[in-house]
This record gives structure tokens, C-alpha cells and sequence, in this order.
């Protein structure tokens, strides 16, 4: 942009929920910086709180390179089991790798406006986090309920932001933005692990999806690594359930995900009618499990896509030759 600081709107970037989804925010943070627009302000839930707190940290490169050689078995090394707290893992090892790597950063710390967003389990208040450490903060944020563990911070449970406020408009509009560009990972995805053929529900057939589940693959490795959990063999994603009446019934991991993108979706829109953003990115990644946090490149090459998609919308919000 042509414009100095000074005398040009002040932006906020909106990074929404959707865990692996949510590495297309690297792609979309590139891409915008490759037009000269630089965000003010970052707010971020769940996985977008991960991203803006390495951008705020100026650390994006290293954190891309890092999220590229991710293998499914390194993330399996991540998932601390905490089945008796609330969740299937309690992610301390997550909040000490970041440690490791960026030591115990906080908001104050960081170049530019970051915050994060919570929800009170006890309450259901959003919760807005912008002071304090950021690695327990960011740990709050992703707290995906039956997946991760709550998190005890200032005397409150708080569990993962995307219950309230999935793509956080109005964070960056309190932070002081005057022009929001915000990301939704869960614009594309409803229906996308159901399909009608002649009025009846079936499920796709392993041939026809890229990868299997991701959920049956860490169950999976669980198994192999902690064989005294006892984790349970789940039937192939593909498989033919049958109900009492013979159609086909889906399983319990795609009514798991089904029900987080409907929910995140459902949330989206109503926030969003309410205050909506200068700018919505929408990456098109339905094809993309909650936890395929493997599948980084794939993410990050559509969130630079999808910024190029909107190119002329953002040329002219921000007035650019």
C-alpha cells in the first residue's frame, strides 16, 4: 500500500476457528503481505489465535517450515492422553513446545495487537484474551470441548472460542480496526461428509476420498504407542452401517464432525450479520479433516489462493493502483 501508517485505515485481521483448516491463515498472512497489506491487529480463536500469536511474535517463516515437516506420527507424540480431565488430551505438551521455541512470550511482548478468544465453560461468556502469557492463553483458545481438556486461567474454565465466536469481527472492531478482513475456514463445508443419492443418506466409499479419516488413524497410533488405553477399534470410515430400517447410517466420527462444522457455521453467520467484515476470505477446504494438521501445504496454498480470488475486492477496499 501506498499509504503510510499514519494515514491509512487501520486493519484487523479476523483469523477463524477450524483446527487443521487453520493453517490456510499462514497462506492468507503471506499472501496479503505479498499485496503490501499489513495487518494492524490480529484477533484470532482456536487455531487462528496459534498463527496471529506467531505473526505477532514475527516468527511466521520459522512456524511454516515447522508445520510443512509435521508427520501424522509427530502429532500423535503431541497428544498427552488426559481421558479422566475433561478430554481425550490435555495438551501441556503443545504449550511446551511453544515455550521451547519462543519462551514465555507475552502479549505485551509482541509487535503488534494480538488477542485470543475463549469461551467460560461455567457461564458460556466470551472470553477475550490480550494480556498475560501467551502460550496459556493460546492453550484456552484451541480447547476444543471432548477433544482437548478445559483450561483453569484467572479462576475460570475456559474451553475453545469457536462456541461463541468463531471468526472474531468483533474483537478486531473493539481492538480499534477501522477495516476487518476476516478468514472462515467453515463457509464450504456443510454436507460435505454426507451425500444423497435417491433421498437416502450414504457415506463415500474409500475410493472416492483422498485420505482416510483422521480421528481412525490417531486412534490408531494411541493404540500402538499406549496400548494399555485400550482405545476401542473403530469400523472403517467408509463402512455401511445399517440402521433398523436398512439405510446406511453415519458413524460416530462423522456425526462428531458434522455437528463442530454446523455449529461453527451456524455461529458464523449470526455473528456475522451483525457486524461483518470489510473482507471475507473464504478458503475452500471442505476436502479437509478437523485434525489432518499433516496436510499443511494443502492449507497454506489455499489460503494464498484464496487471497488471489479476492484480489480486486481488496484492491479496491483499500484503494491500491
Amino acid at each position: 500500500m501506498n499509504q503510510s501508517r499514519s494515514d491509512r485505515p487501520r486493519i484487523g485481521l479476523a483469523l477463524g476457528a477450524g483446527s487443521a483448516r487453520g493453517w490456510a491463515h499462514i497462506g492468507v498472512i503471506k499472501a496479503l503481505a505479498e499485496m503490501d497489506i499489513q495487518p494492524d491487529l490480529i484477533a484470532g480463536t482456536s487455531v487462528g489465535a496459534i498463527v496471529g500469536a506467531i505473526h505477532g511474535l514475527d516468527a511466521l517463516a520459522g512456524f511454516e517450515d515447522w508445520v510443512l515437516h509435521l508427520t501424522r506420527r509427530d502429532i500423535i507424540g503431541y497428544m498427552d492422553v488426559g481421558f479422566s480431565a475433561g478430554g481425550f488430551f490435555e495438551g501441556k505438551r503443545l504449550v511446551r513446545s511453544f515455550r521451547e521455541h519462543f519462551g514465555d512470550v507475552r502479549f505485551e511482548d509482541l509487535r503488534l495487537p494480538v488477542a485470543a478468544v475463549a469461551t467460560e465453560l461455567d457461564t458460556g461468556l466470551e472470553i477475550w484474551l490480550r494480556e498475560g502469557p501467551v502460550a496459556e492463553a493460546v492453550r484456552a483458545s484451541i480447547s476444543l470441548p471432548g477433544i482437548f481438556t478445559p483450561v483453569r486461567l484467572d479462576g475460570r474454565w475456559l474451553v475453545d472460542g469457536g462456541l461463541v465466536n468463531p471468526v472474531p469481527v468483533s474483537l478486531c472492531r473493539a481492538m480499534g480496526a477501522d477495516r476487518v478482513i476476516a478468514v472462515s475456514l467453515n463457509g464450504d463445508l456443510l454436507g460435505r461428509h454426507f451425500r444423497r443419492a435417491g433421498g437416502a443418506v450414504t457415506m463415500p466409499r474409500p475410493s472416492e476420498r483422498s485420505d482416510p479419516n483422521w480421528m481412525d488413524r490417531l486412534a490408531a497410533g494411541i493404540r500402538e504407542r499406549a496400548p494399555w488405553l485400550k482405545m476401542p477399534t473403530m469400523p472403517p470410515l467408509g463402512s455401511t452401517a445399517q440402521n433398523g430400517s436398512g439405510e446406511t447410517s453415519p458413524g460416530l466420527l462423522q456425526v462428531t464432525a458434522s455437528s463442530v462444522n454446523i455449529m461453527q457455521d451456524r455461529i458464523t453467520r449470526s455473528r456475522m450479520a451483525g457486524d461483518p467484515p470489510d473482507i471475507l476470505i473464504s478458503p475452500r477446504l471442505a476436502q479437509m479433516g478437523l485434525l489432518e494438521f499433516d496436510r499443511a501445504r494443502e492449507a497454506i496454498a489455499e489460503g494464498e489462493a484464496s487471497i488471489r480470488r479476492m484480489a480486486p475486492a481488496l484492491r479496491d477496499l483499500f484503494e491500491m493502483d
